[in-house]
């Protein structure tokens, strides 16, 4: 029997065989937690990370909220990094709830994906 943690890399792997991110466009990555949430844009070409945020020092907030406002800053640090367009990873998460939160949040906040 396969377990929940071993379903998700399953569905990770297949997903990273299909995306990656360069400098104009890098992959947006998010990782979930049971109490933080946190994002990262990689320019996977050069193997760097060129702006991160997390949930990390915010206030307490339903989770839901959190990850929304987490969405407005990574769109906010790519915009002054200069980047309009990502990739989404969502890292093997169903897109639902707090994956999509953030997602719709990041969208509203100017970055296209």
């Amino acid at each position: 029997m396969i377990t929940k943690i071993e379903r998700r890399l399953k569905i990770k792997t297949r997903i990273r065989g299909k995306i990656s991110g360069t400098a104009t466009c890098p992959r947006m990555t998010v990782f979930r937690s049971n109490k933080q949430i946190y994002v990262q844009l990689i320019d996977d070409q050069a193997g760097k990370t060129l702006a991160a945020a997390s949930s990390c020092g915010l206030e307490k907030a339903p989770k839901k909220e959190v990850a929304a406002q987490v969405g407005q800053i990574i769109a906010k640090k790519a915009q002054e990094a200069g980047i309009t367009t990502v990739v989404f990873d969502r890292n093997g998460y169903l897109y639902h709830g707090r994956i999509k939160e953030l997602a719709d949040a990041a969208r509203n906040g100017g970055l296209k994906f």
